[in-house]
């Protein structure tokens, strides 16, 4: 059967970042993408012009219906706008069977605002500890820790502030860094280093989301974490590097960017 991975996350109407891109991302990578919708937004290249949150039952009765009839091999969870639907997706990934890749959105690629400033504690004690896989950026680091990285040896420090909230790995994203894109997955213990050419792109919308269901997808495949991670790292590499022109702001990544370097 066909690996079946089911994000949790918000519909982006301009199909460059949430549930749009993680669905695109599963075809991409060979497994049956599902998804619960937790809030609509009016997007665009250029912003996030607005939205509006699913009710809680909502979330939850599409989340049952698919994990009680289909069943799944991962989860990725990406914008929980609200404490309430934080606390309501941690509790129905506690009782499911199966690796979750947590994607603490806060802001969009645009700054918008994605996370209310309340929620921020419940992402902390009841999200993440949920977590088989953590994927904060820089900015969500702080946000979540209060840790300000600057530098590529400050990776170390803010993993180990995220890790203290309970996720068994936590992968820090470095883009935001000067040089090369530089990402350190580590459970405490063991550390992975992931390092790839920075691209001349501004096109990078939707690469958080992307990278959050490419783990997921690689989980669902039966791979370990850091071979999960490091084969999400190379697909987002190339998807950046396709990255095209969409509208007049910020265009997407390119999900299909093998196909049609094979074509």
């Amino acid at each position: 059967m066909i690996p079946r991975v089911l994000t949790v996350a918000g519909s982006d109407s301009g199909g460059g970042a949430g549930i749009q891109a993680d669905l695109k991302t599963m075809l991409a990578l060979g497994v049956h993408g599902m998804s619960v919708i937790t809030a609509v937004t009016a997007q665009n290249s250029l912003g996030v012009q607005g939205a509006w949150e699913l009710p809680v039952e909502a979330v939850r009765a599409q989340y049952r219906s698919v994990v009680d009839d289909i069943g799944v091999q991962a989860v990725k969870t990406g914008m929980l706008a609200s404490a309430e639907l934080v606390e309501a997706v941690a509790e129905l990934i506690g009782g499911t069977d199966a690796p979750a890749v947590i994607d603490p959105v806060g802001v969009s690629k645009h700054g918008d605002s994605l996370l209310a400033s309340s929620a921020l504690e419940s992402v902390r004690t009841k999200l993440l500890p949920m977590a088989t896989v953590a994927t904060p950026n820089l900015d969500e680091v702080a946000q979540l820790t209060g840790v300000h990285v600057e530098s590529e040896e400050q990776l170390r420090q803010a993993a180990a502030a995220v890790l203290e909230y309970g996720p068994r790995w936590v992968l820090i994203k470095g883009g935001h860094l000067p040089g090369d894109a530089v990402d350190l997955l580590t459970d405490g213990s063991a550390e992975h280093w992931l390092r790839a050419p920075r691209h001349d792109n501004r096109h990078t919308h939707g690469t958080g989301c992307t990278l959050a269901s490419a783990i997921a997808s690689g989980l669902a495949k039966g791979l370990a974490v850091p071979e999960a991670v490091t084969a999400a790292k190379e697909y987002v590499t190339g998807a950046i590097e396709a990255g095209f022109a969409l509208g007049g702001g910020i265009g997407p990544v390119d999900h299909g960017w093998r196909f049609r370097a094979g074509a």
